[in-house]
């Protein structure tokens, strides 16, 4: 591995300095942190991160090295990689070559022996912020100025940079139940296949697809994926999602498809002050009253109230999963006439690199084009 120097340089000014992990260069974005204790590769492969610098907070990085199956898109989307320890060598059966090698063949700039546990402290403390990674501009006040240059997080539209340029099918094994229109803002490879498995058959179009184009499709229902940025900012997949809902075609939504769903029945989104990501996130389901162990990944979040009934405009909504360490909203769901027509987590059942608890849900939605098709 390189013992080339690197910097890191928070937008406060604070500095860390180590060494180049993967590619050289300069890299810039939003620092977050994620608390995962494995699924490097999943986590590197998530749309979600587009345009994020990402801390590790397990200290030993890269043991299973990476392979050919775990992607869960194309490519690596974070824009850096800051982590303490990494592995000199993998040693995994399914491994065909090293993170750091990976890393540096897809351009991603990172940092190693950092100290990570003080870098998220700050971050816990202060709140997500800018940063830049360098290998070659060493010097902290010019990387700083170049830091505080560039764009926040909130207000960025970013959906569209990460979808998909062409609709396409993903078929469903076995025989076919329903048809879904799935609108990729950032969709993982796995959340189709969990679906593919119970029999849809899922038609995957572009961020900026119409309703009218949806529509076309004769879906039994609609679903809209994880992304990246500002939900405020994404209008167009929130105009169609309200048409969606006022046709009454039975929707799900994840992560950033729930705080779209929140925006088209009329509520508000806000940024969180670090954000949840990882592996480890207690939710209660209210409408159970289970508790599930999820896998996260927002900087975003609902405004909703708890535990009262919301009108809007196409029935009565209410929140349905709340987080048990900060009680921000991690579920909505929308009635009419008593009836369950939409539903949403923050969450991502999909469980890319797990926990498997919340896999249920898509038996839920199932159970929700069932009904819709009955209807």
């Amino acid at each position: 591995m390189s013992s080339q120097p690197a910097i890191l340089v928070l937008e406060d000014g604070r500095v860390f300095r180590g060494r180049s992990f993967g590619a050289p260069g300069e890299t810039f974005g939003e620092l977050v942190f994620s608390t995962g204790m494995s699924g490097y590769q999943e986590l590197l492969t998530d749309p979600s991160y587009h345009r994020q610098v990402v801390i590790t907070t397990a200290p030993h990085v890269g043991n299973t090295g990476w392979n050919g199956e775990d992607d869960e898109s194309s490519r690596i989307w974070v824009a850096g990689f800051v982590v303490r320890d990494p592995s000199p060598r993998p040693s995994n059966w399914r491994s065909t070559g090293s993170l750091d090698a990976e890393l540096a063949r897809q351009g991603v700039v990172g940092i190693a022996d950092v100290d990570t546990r003080a870098l998220t402290r700050h971050i816990r403390e202060l709140g997500a912020m800018r940063v830049g990674i360098s290998t070659e501009d060493l010097d902290a006040a010019s990387l700083l100025a170049k830091v505080q240059q560039q764009p926040s997080m909130a207000g960025a539209d970013l959906c569209g940079e990460v979808s998909t340029d062409e609709a396409y099918t993903i078929e469903a094994e076995g025989e076919r139940r329903f048809t879904v229109a799935a609108l990729d803002l950032g969709i993982k490879s796995m959340t189709p296949k969990r679906l593919a498995e119970r029999g849809v058959e899922m038609q995957v179009v572009p961020s900026d697809t119409s309703f009218e184009e949806l529509q076309a499709l004769s879906p039994d229902g609609v679903f809209f994926s994880n992304g990246p940025g500002d939900p405020a900012a994404s209008t167009g997949p929130i105009e169609v999602l309200e048409r969606v809902l006022e046709a009454g075609i039975p929707f799900f939504g994840i992560c950033f498809g729930n705080q779209l769903f929140a925006r088209a029945l009329g509520l508000d989104t806000y940024k969180l002050k670090f954000g949840h990501r990882g592996l480890n996130v207690p939710v209660k389901d209210l409408t159970t009253g289970h508790v599930e162990i999820t896998a996260q990944n927002h900087g975003f979040a609902v405004d909703a109230p708890l535990g009262v009934d919301i009108d809007t405009p196409y029935g009565t909504a209410r929140v349905s999963h709340v987080c048990l360490n900060d009680d921000v909203v991690e579920g909505l769901e929308l009635r009419r006439d008593g009836k369950l027509v939409a539903f949403s987590v923050q969450y991502h059942p999909e469980a890319a690199a797990g926990p498997h608890d919340s896999a249920h849900l898509f038996d839920r939605f199932i159970d929700l084009l069932s009904a819709g098709k009955d209807a």
